[in-house]
Order: structure tokens, then C-alpha cells, then sequence
């Protein structure tokens, strides 16, 4: 299998390193001192257990110079993806993968849900359609990561905890394709399973991310003292019971109440979310994929968001006064 990934960031790295050694012929869209350090040592992994691994891939920073592949896993938060599936058209063949692993909901996300709202196009994320047009819906395969990873120098990803990846169809069958890929990552040291509902599985982990990352942007803080506050974290409640409804609506059902999700964040201790940590870095926030798309959803659902519309106009103000919407 040849497999091209593109964004050399933290996400991208761990699943190149399990596609390498899963007995892919790995290849990475990069620029700068990311572009040079795979092109000069490799890639590099330092694993949660402490042990280490080394790659040989292929960098470039123009996709035209690495041709055709099996499977392309775009890896970069979603202010980007407009922008960079672009570029995407020299790797893509006719039966090219092309593996999502972004934060928030996708804009394929309705696709294959039930009820009024599927097939409709989430402009918060994909507005007029431009992403949809760049990437024809038989392309492409959803994710969701469950890992803490970070880049510890251009080129060297260190894994902090979590390694499970679930991959699925967007219409819920369990292809042929998607097996071949999950035994791969298995190869490769993931802990990858095919979800017949990757929908449920991104509403899921977007139930928690929802509120505790324009949350810690706002305020600055790690998740333990969001959740330590009563009056915050009653707060987080009320939109997790919206974003629950809607849920509900979408056949999303989270047989789960907001406190048994507070007691798995509350295991991640003092943790800094990704959204604060790009508030810090000055990089543009995943504002619209994580709350913008629970509003709209909201809106066509017919379901009232009081709660996630005022998180949405606070974290946007904020991203907007600092230049980072």
C-alpha cells in the first residue's frame, strides 16, 4: 500500500509511523524544518511505554512529486482543510482512500445519518461546498483518535497516552477497504477497529470536546479546574444535554449523562486542550468544527441551543479580537 500523509503535525506522525511499520510505503507532505528532518533523519517516535521507533518515508513539499496513492490521510485542523484539499488532486486515483483525522464534525458528517437532516451540507464547515467538491464522497473514510500526541522537534512525535483509532465508511458498511486498513494499523502497533456508525463515534468524542475546548481558550485553563468549578461545569453541562438532543435526532443516541463524561476527563488530570494550546501557539481555532457545527445542526434539527450558542459567540469574539478566526 502506498499511503502519503499530508501534515507532518502530531496526529499525521503517529499514523505515519503505524503505516510504515504496518508495511506501507509512506510518504509525507511537509515544508520547512519538518520537510528537511524527514528528508534528512527520517521520522522519529518516541512511544507512551518509552520505547522508540525510526521510519524511511518520502517528503516533499509539492503532492505532484509523489504521484498516485492507495490511501491519503489528511491530517490538519479544519481552519486548513479548505486550502489544503486543493492540492490533494495529484495523489488521488480513482480508488484513492482518503482517511479524515480532524477534530469536530467533518463535512460528510451528514451523510450517512438518519432523519430529516441527512445528505444536508453543514456550511459551518464546508461553506458552499468547496472541501465536497475537491474530495468525491466515495474517497472517503472517516476516524477518530483517541491518543495524546505531541511534536517534539520537526520530525520527532512523542506519544503521550491513548492509541485507538477507529476508522468506518460514512454509510455505516464494513468494507473491504477499511478491514485491509485497520489490520494494517494493527500491524503497525494501533489499536484501530472498524465502527459500522463512525457518526456515533465522532458525536461521541465531540460531546466532550465541545465544551472544554472554547472553554480552557477563553479562560486559559487546564481541564481539571473547568471541571472543578461548580459553576463552569454546570455550564458544560447544559450544552452537553443539547448537543445530546440533538443526538437523539441524528439516531446519535449518548446513552450517557454529563457527569459520567465529566469522570473521563477528570482521569486526563491537568490537561491542556488542543484549543488552547493553538490560542497560546497563536494559530487559528477549530471554532466552527467543534461549536459552529453543533449550532447549525441545531438549527436543522429544530432543536434549541441557547447554552451552545452563547460558548459559540464568546470563543468567537475571542478568536476574532485575536486575529485567530
Amino acid at each position: 500500500m502506498k499511503a502519503c500523509i499530508y501534515g507532518a503535525g502530531a496526529i499525521g506522525s503517529w499514523l505515519g509511523m503505524a503505516l510504515a511499520q504496518g508495511g506501507c510505503t509512506v510518504s509525507m507532505v511537509a515544508r520547512g524544518a519538518a520537510l528537511q528532518a524527514l528528508q534528512t533523519e527520517g521520522l522519529r517516535m518516541h512511544r507512551a511505554d518509552g520505547t522508540r521507533a525510526q521510519a524511511a518515508v518520502t517528503a516533499s513539499k509539492d503532492p505532484g512529486m509523489l504521484g498516485v496513492q492507495d490511501l491519503v490521510e489528511v491530517a490538519v485542523k479544519a481552519p486548513a482543510l479548505p486550502d489544503v484539499v486543493q492540492a490533494l488532486s495529484p495523489l488521488l486515483g480513482p480508488d484513492t482512500m482518503v482517511l479524515i483525522a480532524m477534530n469536530g464534525v467533518p463535512w460528510w458528517f451528514l451523510d450517512g445519518v438518519s432523519g430529516a437532516a441527512r445528505g444536508h451540507a453543514l456550511q459551518a464547515v464546508d461553506a458552499g461546498g468547496t472541501i465536497a467538491r475537491a474530495i468525491a464522497a466515495h474517497h472517503v473514510v472517516g476516524s477518530v483518535a483517541h491518543t495524546s500526541c505531541s511534536l517534539e522537534a520537526p520530525g520527532v512525535v512523542r506519544q503521550h497516552f491513548g492509541n485507538r483509532l477507529i476508522v468506518g465508511e460514512p454509510d455505516g458498511h464494513r468494507s473491504a477497504r477499511v478491514t485491509a486498513l485497520a489490520e494494517v494499523l494493527q500491524r503497525g502497533g494501533i489499536d484501530a477497529e472498524v465502527s459500522t456508525n463512525i457518526q456515533k463515534d465522532i458525536w461521541y468524542k465531540l460531546w466532550g470536546n465541545l465544551t472544554v475546548n472554547p472553554i480552557s481558550a477563553l479562560t486559559g485553563a487546564t481541564t481539571d479546574r473547568i471541571l472543578d468549578d461548580e459553576l463552569v461545569r454546570g455550564f458544560v453541562s447544559l450544552v452537553m444535554l443539547e448537543a445530546k438532543a440533538i443526538g437523539e435526532k441524528l439516531g446519535l443516541t449518548i446513552d450517557q449523562q454529563p457527569h459520567d463524561r465529566h469522570a473521563v476527563t477528570r482521569k486526563l488530570g491537568a490537561f491542556k486542550t488542543s484549543m488552547l494550546q493553538d490560542v497560546e501557539a497563536g494559530k487559528p481555532l477549530e471554532i466552527d468544527a467543534l461549536v459552529g457545527a453543533v449550532h447549525e445542526l441545531g438549527q436543522i434539527t429544530h432543536t434549541p441551543t441557547p447554552h451552545t450558542d452563547a460558548l459559540l459567540g464568546l470563543v468567537r469574539l475571542m478568536a476574532q479580537t485575536r486575529g485567530l478566526y
